[in-house]
């Protein structure tokens, strides 16, 4: 049995930069982290000949091409040798992958079954190999709308500045600053959870089909990175919040369902309240509300928030790790 454990990530700054149309001709560039929240994938060789596939579904199936599940299909596919007698079960720390959460749950499921896939048959693989494989399959081989960035986050794990250059490279720079400042810059951050249905492929393929005119907001979105940067260099966490608040408003320009009254009135309650910033996380529509508060004003945006689920994290240092291998 293998057992593989996947941080999910949240972004910051720079988000749709990662999209191939966006840094084809120009780099993309985010900043983001992994959390202590996890996927965990379960690999088990079957006594029978069947497959199993565990999520929210069961599924038997007597080859790989009859799985329903994308991503699991497509892993076995891409790590190949395995036909038959496995069992393959995921379970996260949060909501199921197919909820969309906005932190990259569905690009963390596929790296850490590609890990655990590769662990079974006795590989080794680097955490480039694992991004590299899981944006083949989700962007073309599936087709779907989204950029790099969660599968370089989940694989690589940190705190990181993630470029995504146009010949396809992608250059992973952990972001180096001292120890109390991170945990400061952990405290002041708060997540809460939005009960609503995302709508992540059809925001994403607005904004993907919208990327040439926006063009010049992408840009400032890439410059906030820089700004970031400087910002964190210079012990500067109020500016991390402005940052944010500035970065929100460029983001929602992207596409018409981003945000919503609904949200919009959740995002101004809290900056009345005493939050400096904050965003959604991901594409949009819904999942989770981040914001940068300092921690005398939290209970303030508690109070104003009393109605979503606050969501208590840490920032995580490692990324998808094989934790359990039996004999």
């Amino acid at each position: 049995m293998i057992i593989s454990r996947t941080p999910l990530r949240m972004s910051f700054v720079g988000g749709g930069s990662d999209l191939q149309v966006y840094y084809k001709t120009r780099f993309g560039a985010v900043i983001s982290t992994t959390i202590n929240k996890y996927v965990y994938i379960t690999v088990n060789a079957r006594f029978t000949d069947h497959i199993r596939v565990g999520y929210s579904k069961i599924e038997y199936v007597m080859g790989v091409d009859e799985i329903e599940h994308n991503l699991v299909r497509e892993a076995l596919k891409t790590v190949g040798g395995i036909t038959r007698g496995i069992e393959i079960v995921y379970m996260s720390d949060l909501l199921p992958a197919h909820e969309g959460s906005g932190l990259g749950a569905s690009s963390s499921v596929l790296v850490g079954t590609l890990h655990a896939l590769h662990a079974f048959k006795g590989e080794y693989v680097s955490a480039e190999t694992l991004a590299k494989e899981a944006c083949h399959i989700e962007i073309d081989i599936l087709g779907q709308p989204i950029g790099k960035q969660d599968q370089y986050a989940a694989a690589y794990g940190g705190f990181n500045h993630i470029q995504f250059n146009a010949d396809e490279s992608v250059d992973v720079d952990p972001i180096i600053i001292k120890a109390s400042l991170k945990e400061e810059l952990n405290n002041n951050l708060m997540l809460f959870y939005i009960a609503m249905p995302k709508q992540s492929v059809e925001i994403l393929t607005e904004q993907k089909q919208k990327t040439d005119q926006n063009l010049h907001i992408l840009d400032k979105m890439v410059e906030q990175v820089a700004e970031l940067n400087e910002a964190l260099r210079k012990n500067d966490l109020t500016e991390f919040g402005n940052l944010l608040h500035k970065g929100w408003m460029y983001k929602q320009q992207l596409a018409s369902k981003i945000s919503n009254p609904i949200i919009n009135s959740y995002y101004e309650k809290a900056r009345a309240a005493g939050a400096l910033g904050g965003k959604i996380l991901g594409s949009g529509g819904g999942g989770f509300l981040l914001f940068y508060c300092e921690p005398h004003k939290q209970d303030a945006v508690r109070g104003a928030l009393s109605m979503l689920k606050e969501t208590p994290f840490r920032f995580e240092s490692s990324g998808s790790r094989i934790i359990y291998v039996s004999d």
